[in-house]
């Protein structure tokens, strides 16, 4: 807006049509009341005339003082246009009285006149709403540090804390980075196949929500192996994301059909740790119950694998059950390796290989899941695992935080029969996590010694 300086103070003897104006189109004092102002609105009989408005648009104008001589007005405009001189203008700027017409962009129409002050124009609201913006988001930052600061006094806490935040840690990671910590993973490499040891929370394949995984950077990974000439590397079998242990990656395509071939055929000896809540009984037996996904209804819709028993009873009597088509043949063998009257670690065989077959067996066939499984530990609902008050006191932990508990289940041991070049088995053993042994001690668990674990003669790979 330009402001123009005048000699001498308007009048109605310089512009005869301003005193046929309405008081709400002229600049009060500061103790002033203006109708228009406060209604928002203006009726036909207050519009001013064209050229009046054109007139009045470039012009300040006061009823109750003088303008200021011309060099002060070159100051003020000086002073607006840059904002480190608008400190030093707010004094002057702020003199009773002091308002602004200005025209619209449409031609003809008047901006109703604003009871504030002149200073309150230069100083704008834009810089102020700006620093409590940035001094609000440094408070936010200030405080969300402060409590990613907080550490929990109680060491199995802050194991379960750091276990929660390298799990989100693992979506957010570089694909080389990540690719990187897969290769100090590797328990058995040769020209066919490529052993790792799987990390908590890693997904194997993506879907909905998943920003990275290990069909990802298969190909980063075959190139700090091979050079970067290397052809990317093939999956051979999947784990869940929350379970750790050996998983197995071929080099060439068909060696990973080969494989896949062994692992549908039952070829595979594949062997479990898991910590479960409560003790399985009879302590070793196999679980032959089918299993079939299913639609839970309630407050939270969701689906789950449970089981779909070929018998039941009747008055006494166990009778044979009408086979479902969407039911699965699932076996498992399980034996207890240790014990205390709230906790067990069993060994488990998966004989086939169904979707999170050994947790259903497990909360369902057994009833004792495993220790973490926020998901099989209730059938109704999704909700965190509860635990008896001797099993909470042994890990340190309060039920509140018992969400944060991870799933305590371990691939610890796969038998490869020959295959290739090879002509004796592979036997590649894992050596357990660290929470996983933490959670052992915990519970006064025994783990067993590793050469009674193993049941065949064979070539031993252990994870360093």
């Amino acid at each position: 807006m330009q402001i123009r300086a005048m000699r001498k103070p308007l009048g109605h003897r310089q512009f005869p049509a301003l005193a046929r104006l309405p008081h709400t189109l002229t600049a009060s004092a500061p103790n002033a009341t203006a109708p228009a102002a406060a209604t928002g609105r203006r009726s036909r009989t207050e519009r001013a005339p064209p050229h009046v408005t054109r007139r009045l648009s470039t012009h300040v104008i006061n009823r109750t003082t003088h303008l200021p001589p011309s060099p002060l007005l070159s100051f003020l405009r000086l002073a607006l246009s840059r904002p480190a001189l608008r400190k030093m203008a707010a004094p002057l700027l702020g003199s009773p009285g002091l308002q602004v017409l200005s025209m619209s962009s449409r031609t003809g129409k008047l901006f109703t006149p604003s009871s504030r002050s002149f200073c309150s124009r230069a100083t704008s609201s834009r810089p102020l709403n700006a620093q409590r913006l940035a001094e609000k988001l440094r408070a936010q930052k200030q405080e969300q540090k402060t409590k990613e600061m907080r550490v929990p006094t109680n060491p199995v806490q802050r194991r379960v804390q750091e276990l929660v935040r390298f799990t989100q840690q693992l979506q957010r990671v570089h694909p080389n980075v990540l690719a990187k910590e897969l290769s100090r993973r590797i328990l058995h490499q040769d020209k066919d196949l490529v052993v790792i040891n799987k990390p908590y929370g890693l997904p194997v394949h993506g879907g909905p929500g998943v920003q990275l995984c290990i069909s990802d950077v298969l190909p980063i990974l075959a190139k700090m192996l091979h050079g970067h000439k290397a052809e990317p590397l093939h999956l051979c079998h999947r784990l869940d994301k929350e379970t750790t242990g050996v998983m197995v990656l071929a080099w060439e395509k068909d060696m990973a059909h080969q494989v896949q071939e062994l692992f549908r055929t039952r070829q595979v000896e594949k062997k479990y740790w898991a910590i479960t809540v409560r003790v399985p009984l009879p302590s070793a037996g196999v679980v032959d119950i089918p299993i079939m996904e299913k639609e839970v209804a309630g407050q939270q819709q969701h689906h789950k694998m449970t089981l779909r028993p070929s018998y039941r009873m009747d008055n006494g009597k166990m009778v044979k059950v009408r086979a479902s088509r969407d039911a699965h043949v699932a076996v498992t063998q399980y034996q207890v390796l240790s014990s205390t009257p709230s906790s067990a670690l069993v060994e488990l065989q998966p004989v086939t290989g169904i979707k999170h077959q050994l947790r259903v067996h497990l909360a369902f066939g057994l009833d004792c899941p495993i220790l973490g499984d926020h998901k099989y530990s209730d059938w109704n609902r999704l909700a965190p695992q509860k635990l008896s008050a001797g099993t909470l006191k042994k890990l340190g932990l309060q039920q509140s935080k018992a969400r944060y508990i991870p799933l305590h289940l371990h691939a610890r041991q796969l038998i490869l029969p020959a295959l290739g070049s090879r002509t004796e088995e592979l036997l590649l053993a894992c050596k357990l996590p660290h929470f996983f042994a933490r959670s052992l001690r915990r519970l006064g668990l025994d783990m067993p010694n590793e050469d009674q674990s193993r049941s065949h003669e064979a070539r031993h790979v252990e994870a360093r």
